[in-house]
């Protein structure tokens, strides 16, 4: 699968809004828990495995997070899948959380991000590899110690 890393930058940088920092103005509120679980079942499918999911997160500019266990995954380690309130945006990475180092998006082998950004694509979301969330955050929305696009979408607020 190819992205377009800079027609993702943009993205990022189009839905963010320093006004909004844990939910976009037009957050649909009602939908967001259904495509969650959309997405929890379109991953049990793509990786014939039941998943983990954490749902209850407040606080955060992150609907929830999922687990596909080590035992299902290419990467040979769990795959944690996070769903941004932000435009339906998705990410993951292999090992210990998304967000704890290079390592997480290194070790996530490519047949696993495709299946996730295959079951994105299917909920009209929209996958962002780690390496982009790594970059550093331009927006003037986050606090100082917030410095990568990973905070402003994937992180607690």
């Amino acid at each position: 699968m190819i992205y377009d890393d800079n027609r993702l930058r943009g993205v990022l940088r189009e839905l963010d809004d320093p006004e909004s920092i844990a939910f976009p103005r037009d957050h649909a509120r009602s939908t967001a828990p259904c495509r969650f679980e959309q997405l929890i079942r379109l991953l049990e499918e793509r990786f014939r495995c039941v998943c983990e999911a954490d749902c209850v997160v407040q606080d955060a500019s992150f609907r929830g997070e999922i687990v596909v266990p080590s035992m299902a995954t290419k990467s040979r380690e769990r795959v944690i899948v996070r769903f941004s309130n932000f435009g339906s945006l998705i990410t993951a990475g292999a090992g210990g959380q998304v967000r704890d180092s290079a390592l997480a998006v290194e070790r996530l082998h490519e047949e696993d991000r495709d299946r996730i950004a295959a079951a994105s694509a299917d909920l009209g979301c929209m996958y962002v590899p780690g390496h982009l969330l790594r970059e550093r955050y331009d927006g003037g929305s986050l606090e100082d110690w917030q410095t990568m696009w990973w905070h402003r979408y994937f992180d607690y607020t």
